[in-house]
């Protein structure tokens, strides 16, 4: 993604200390240059830069608005003018982060500079006022690391809302006649959402990956190149790696020819017939170039698939929670057929694209591999009857048995408690997974998207608020 931009709207109120105000407001910009966004100040809206009346709203409105900024950060450099803040979180309708740094000791018979903290909480109830949602930084100094915590979290859920916001997915195909589970309601996220799904047939990509497979292209050869450093001596020729190449290129160009972030494709059984091959070693290169592709034409998992890699702001994997394992009561098998971006190989010298051993005939195509080991945030973007909802969860991956395809082993807090919550719905099988533990980013970002509740497992809304509120990942 391109970076972030960010308004930064410091406030103050008459009758606090001026140069006090200026002084937090120059502090805290030169804090802001550490963070990966671009930051976009109102220092012309008035003598000093900063929110304190009608006029200055209106005009920090215009600027940002002219700017396209991405969100909204709320300074409050002394006690702060909170009328003119609603006025601008209302009129933008971004996600806004409220904060204040730290007052300092009174000193003995002075009168106070700033009192932040006792204008923050005039902030709040004027943003409730305005339906205006908001994620609140405690107040702390601009060094805390708990100030470090509360910007990342911000950041990253900006990302989410944004990607989320910008959702168009390219689906290639109907689902197949066998998965019901996948069904959507393609009315409602575009009525509620403004998700919008771009249909091409089966036989539209066919016929361009037949195309380039005959007439090559940039991309294409540097596919071809790029999959020199994997074995791909078990596909039995080297048609089939032209093939997989081919068919990488032409999902990637109908992705840029309409616009779309994320692929939902029908994987079988009509491809092979048409192509001899399977999709998925293809799919995992092209969600390595960050456009995710997901299987069995399941909508709703590409948009989880487009939530989790914002969150994470790199490569994520699409999977089945498939079987439990044999000896960790609390660890499931991550797994798909081979669909897995080779960059998240435990080993990237045992990469391989091989054969399906589930189909008859074994058509090639498929990715052999482990993934790397590490903490992981798995989610779920899934609804029905009208209502939907965003399944957060947690865990760790673990040694376990090998098998075939691309796999992983997790262990979560309570295998038993996430059984039941992803039976009883709404939500099935199919979750999108990236590393790191950023539950409280989706947690976040839910905030800011109408109509989709956060329904995290592990950690619980307590436990994720604690982070929100101390600013760290408690353990």
């Amino acid at each position: 993604m391109a970076k972030l931009k960010i308004g930064y709207a410091p406030t103050r109120r008459e009758g606090f200390s001026v140069q006090a105000a200026l002084q937090y407001k120059s502090l805290i910009w030169e804090k802001l240059q550490e963070f990966d966004a671009d930051f976009i100040n109102i220092d012309d809206v008035n003598e000093y830069g900063m929110l304190d009346s009608e006029e200055s709203a209106l005009k920090a409105v215009n600027l940002f608005r002219e700017n396209m900024v991405d969100a909204v950060f709320f300074t409050h450099c002394n006690f702060g003018t909170e009328f003119a803040q609603g006025r601008v979180g209302k009129e933008l309708n971004k996600p806004v982060l409220l904060w204040a740094p730290q007052d300092e000791r009174p000193a003995p018979h002075a009168v106070r500079t700033r009192d932040a903290q006792c204008g923050l909480f005039a902030a709040g109830k004027v943003f409730r006022r305005f339906n205006v949602p908001f994620t609140y930084l405690t107040s702390c100094k601009a060094e805390d690391q708990k100030f470090m915590f509360g910007m990342d979290t911000f950041l990253a859920a900006t990302r989410v809302v944004k990607s989320f916001n910008e959702c168009r997915i390219l689906q290639i195909a109907p689902r197949p006649q066998a998965f019901w589970s996948v069904i959507c309601n393609e009315g409602e996220l575009l009525e509620q959402f403004g998700i919008e799904v771009v249909t091409i047939t089966l036989s539209e990509l066919v016929a361009k990956t037949k195309e380039i497979l005959e007439s090559g292209g940039d991309d294409y050869n540097e596919t071809l190149e790029y999959m020199e450093q994997f074995n791909t001596s078990p596909l039995g020729d080297t048609q089939s790696v032209k093939m997989i190449a081919a068919l990488k290129s032409a999902m990637k160009l109908f992705c840029y020819q309409n616009s779309c972030t994320a692929v939902a494709l029908q994987c079988w059984n009509a491809l092979q017939k048409e192509v001899g091959l399977v999709p998925c070693f293809a799919n995992g290169l092209l969600t390595d170039e960050g456009i995710p592709v997901v299987c069995e034409t399941d909508i709703h998992g590409a948009v989880s698939a487009v939530i989790m890699q914002a969150a994470v702001n790199e490569t994520a994997f699409f999977a089945d929670m498939t079987i439990r394992h044999p000896d960790n009561p609390n660890a499931e098998l991550l797994w798909h057929c081979g669909n897995f971006p080779p960059s998240l190989a435990r080993n990237k010298k045992e990469v391989s694209a091989g054969k399906h051993v589930l189909m008859n005939p074994c058509y090639p195509g498929v990715g052999e591999f482990e993934l790397k080991q590490g903490n992981v945030t798995i989610c779920r973007f899934d609804g029905d009857h009208g209502r939907y909802s965003l399944f957060i969860g947690e865990g760790k991956t673990v040694e376990g048995p090998s098998t075939h395809g691309t796999y992983v082993w997790v262990e979560v807090d309570d295998l038993n408690g996430w059984e039941y919550k992803l039976v009883t719905g709404p939500y099935i099988h199919h979750c999108s997974v990236g590393y790191g533990r950023t539950a409280h980013v989706l947690y976040e970002a839910c905030r800011y998207i109408p109509y989709l509740k956060a329904d995290p497992s592990n950690p619980t809304d307590r436990e994720i608020l604690l982070r929100l509120i101390h600013g760290s990942i408690i353990e």
